[in-house]
């Protein structure tokens, strides 16, 4: 599942994202509200966790302009405000749910879990990529009809690149997404990853669904 954090206090946003991470989240940070309202128009998130008090357009803004583009998205408000008025507000303005800061993770974890759940008809539980398919529910990979055996990690970066389907991930993008680390530019983590990756399942020749693009990063998308 992919999530967008919009949490401008980085030590939060970079716990919040640990602990998702280490439960098999794939998860996008902004830390202000306008590139928050951005990244959540442009990519199809299943579940966003929005502070409140944001730089730049706060949260109750960022909430109401998404609504009022008819995304479904489920939206987590997570914010120190505690005020009734303050909850009945956001959840007037189509929010979902409200945790209070400061809250403890297994709590955050649960209301995710239960909102994803709730809105599981709605979500797409396969995403298919020419002969690739990937059931995102039991998290089981088929190439050409055939299972495909992946590990936590290699199942993370396949899903990352497909979610990113036709778009350029630079290697800093994907150490940051699937290890959670800073990116080391004499690290070869990342290709060794693809080259694993496109071996398991039969990367090659007419099949060939991962490029490289040379001095960028990766992508993945039918070839010609």
């Amino acid at each position: 599942m992919h999530i967008l954090l919009v949490e401008d206090e980085e030590k939060a946003s970079q716990y919040i994202k640990m602990g998702l991470s280490e439960h098999g989240f794939l998860v996008d940070l902004a830390d202000n509200g306008r590139d928050g309202l951005f990244m959540a128009k442009e990519v199809p998130y299943d579940l966003i966790i929005l502070d409140i008090m944001l730089p730049m357009i706060d949260g109750w803004t960022v909430l109401k302009k998404i609504r009022i583009e008819d995304k479904t998205t489920p939206i987590l408000l997570l914010t120190a405000r505690d005020a009734v008025d303050d909850r009945v507000k956001g959840l007037n303005f189509g929010a979902d749910d409200y945790l209070v800061k400061p809250f403890v993770f297994s709590e955050l974890l649960a209301r995710i879990q239960a909102l994803l759940r709730r809105g599981k008809q709605q979500q797409v539980d396969r995403i298919k990529v020419s002969d690739l398919e990937i059931d995102l529910v039991k998290r089981k990979i088929k190439r050409h009809g055939k299972r495909v055996d992946l590990s936590s990690k290699e199942f993370n970066l396949l899903l990352l690149l497909v979610r990113h389907q036709g778009e350029t991930l630079s290697r800093t993008y994907i150490a940051e997404q699937v290890w959670d680390m800073n990116f080391d530019s004499d690290s070869n983590i990342v290709d060794v990853a693809i080259k694993r990756l496109r071996a398991k399942i039969g990367d090659s020749g007419d099949r060939k669904l991962i490029h490289t693009v040379r001095g960028s990063g990766y992508l993945i998308e039918e070839g010609e």
